[in-house]
C-alpha cells in the first residue's frame, strides 16, 4: 500500500517534518488553524489546508480516514493535541503519530490511541520523516549535513548477494560498516561476507545515496 501522510501542526517540526517527506517524495496534506502558517507550507505541500482538526466532521470532510500516516505534531495546545489524535484513531487510520511536550501529555496521547509518541529535539522531524517514509529504514542519525549513519533492513533482493556482488560503494557512493544477524554484530564486513533478507545494514552515506540504494532495491523486488 502506498503511504499517504497528513501532518497536523506546521510549526518548526511538522513544517520539517512536511519538507522532508516532499523531499522524499511522498504526497502530503499540511494542515493547521493558522492561516499564515498554512500559507508558508502551501508552496511545498502537496495540499495545505487551514482546518481544525479537534472537529470529527472537518477530519471526514478532508478525508482523514484515507491517509496511512497522520502525524500530530500541534504545539502548545495540549487538549487540541489529545482530541485530534483521539479523534484520528476513532477514524482507524492505520498509524498516527503525535508530538509529545512531555512525558505526561505523552502518556495521555498514549491511552487516547497514539501508535508512536516524540519527544521533539533539534531536527527529529527530519529524522522522523526519514523513518517512516521508508519501508526498511530503523534508524537514522544526521552526523553532518553531508553524512547520515542510517540502519537498513536488507530487502529480499540483496539475498544470497555478497558485498562484492552488490558493489554498493561503486554504484551508490556510501559504505555498509556492519552487518547485524540476530544477535551477531559483523563489523567491517568482507567482500565476500552475504547479506540475507532481514540482516540489518549499518550504513554511512548521504540522504540522497541512501534513497537511491533503497529505491533500487524496492524495484528489484
Amino acid at each position: 500500500m502506498k503511504k499517504q501522510f497528513m501532518v497536523i501542526g506546521l510549526g518548526r517540526f511538522g513544517s520539517s517534518l512536511t519538507k522532508t517527506l516532499i523531499a522524499n517524495g511522498h504526497e502530503v496534506l499540511a494542515v493547521d488553524k493558522d492561516e499564515h502558517a498554512v500559507q508558508e507550507m502551501a508552496a511545498v505541500a502537496t495540499h495545505a489546508l487551514q482546518a481544525d482538526c479537534t472537529d470529527e466532521a472537518v477530519l471526514r470532510e478532508l478525508g482523514a480516514s484515507n491517509f496511512t500516516h497522520a502525524i500530530v505534531s500541534i504545539g502548545e495546545d495540549l487538549q487540541s493535541s489529545i482530541l485530534t489524535t483521539l479523534l484520528l484513531k476513532e477514524l482507524n487510520i492505520p498509524t498516527v503519530i503525535a508530538k509529545a511536550k512531555n512525558d505526561m501529555h505523552g502518556r495521555v496521547l498514549k491511552k487516547v490511541g497514539a501508535d508512536q509518541i516524540v519527544y521533539p529535539e533539534r531536527d527529529m522531524g527530519t529524522r522522523l520523516a526519514n523513518q517512516i517514509s521508508s519501508n526498511n529504514l530503523i534508524d537514522y542519525i544526521e552526523l553532518s549535513p553531508e553524512h547520515n549513519l542510517v540502519e537498513l533492513k536488507a530487502p529480499p533482493s540483496m539475498d544470497g548477494l555478497s558485498l562484492k556482488k552488490l558493489n554498493i560503494r561503486a554504484n551508490y557512493g556510501c559504505t555498509i560498516m556492519a552487518i547485524k544477524k540476530e544477535q551477531d554484530i559483523n563489523v567491517s564486513p568482507k567482500a565476500e561476507d552475504e547479506i540475507h533478507t532481514g540482516d540489518i545494514l549499518l550504513i554511512i552515506g548521504s540522504n540522497d545515496e541512501i534513497r537511491h540504494l533503497e529505491k533500487d532495491y524496492e524495484r528489484k523486488r
